[in-house]
């Protein structure tokens, strides 16, 4: 597993009884999770440090109970980068801790090609990945469906001092997108993308993982350079294993350009036990 261990600004404190406590900056959550299957409590004394709860609702979704006022959002580091978390609906900050490990990743091979590199994120959020690629010195393209999302991902380029960097935004359905470019001859070095299991482009258009990700993949090898140096495919996905994502990758990106591939899954270490969180899977080839 490989595991997000190198945070300052971010600590797993305990998981027990379906939720897991965190402290994000100068602030505790307690969010649920669904790895976290077991009734035990954890350290009472601990779980009344929560500044917010967000409880779960019976008919779907949920709300935040506020224990003390929290800020409308406040900002995070990991190394050099800077995020803006916030509680936002369905429990989420608007940043995945755990992702940390494929952001260094990516950093050391951006900065060990030694050449300009291009990066295309796919599905790319509040842009934490670009974040990292763009202070590594690669130019790169952002591209999601929801524009309030892209706004924000512009905004955490902004607050690590990266404005100025080559980064495009793009609103986009994601397949409409990568063929637009094949068409337009455009090619990258690098691809990651971190598909949802089910979601809905701009226009209504329906993505469902298991019936589309192949052939994303197969359009995304089409956009790849001479000289890719990597392309990483992230899930939380119920029932995919690592090595599904391995298994695509080898038939359309290694069996092309040779390489590695390897497969994992993500965690975070809780400091107040010897458990580890499961969150997600990634697969990495690499050049």
């Amino acid at each position: 597993m490989l595991l997000a261990k190198d945070w300052k600004d971010f600590e797993l404190l305990d998981i027990s009884a379906g939720d897991k406590l965190e402290r994000w900056g100068n602030f505790v959550l307690q969010r649920p999770d669904p790895q976290v299957i077991w009734p035990e409590k954890g350290n009472a004394k601990l779980w009344e440090k929560a500044d917010a709860i967000y409880h779960r609702s019976e008919s779907g979704g949920g709300k935040w109970e506020f224990k003390k006022q929290l800020p409308e959002r406040w900002t995070v580091s990991y190394k050099n980068l800077k995020f803006y978390v916030k509680t936002m609906g369905f429990k989420h900050t608007g940043l995945f801790p755990e992702q940390a490990v494929n952001w260094d990743f990516m950093m050391d091979k951006i900065k060990a090609a030694k050449r300009p590199i291009n990066v295309l994120n796919l599905f790319a959020y509040t842009g934490a990945a670009s974040v990292a690629c763009a202070s590594a010195g690669a130019s790169v393209c952002h591209v999601d469906a929801a524009k309030e999302i892209v706004k924000r991902a512009k905004e955490n380029l902004e607050l690590s001092g990266l404005a100025d960097k080559p980064v495009r935004f793009i609103t986009d359905d994601v397949i409409k997108f990568v063929k637009r470019e094949i068409r337009r001859g455009r090619k990258y070095d690098g691809i990651v993308m971190d598909p949802p299991s089910f979601g809905r482009g701009p226009n209504g258009e329906l993505w469902k993982l298991e019936n589309q990700l192949y052939g994303l993949i197969e359009l995304c090898a089409q956009v790849l350079s001479d000289k890719p140096i990597f392309f990483l495919i992230n899930s939380y996905t119920t029932g995919f294993a690592p090595g599904i994502l391995e298994n695509l990758i080898k038939l359309k990106v290694s069996s092309k350009y040779g390489g590695k591939v390897t497969s994992d899954a993500l965690g975070i270490p809780v400091t107040s036990s010897n458990l580890v969180l499961p969150c997600g899977i990634v697969a990495r080839w690499e050049s």
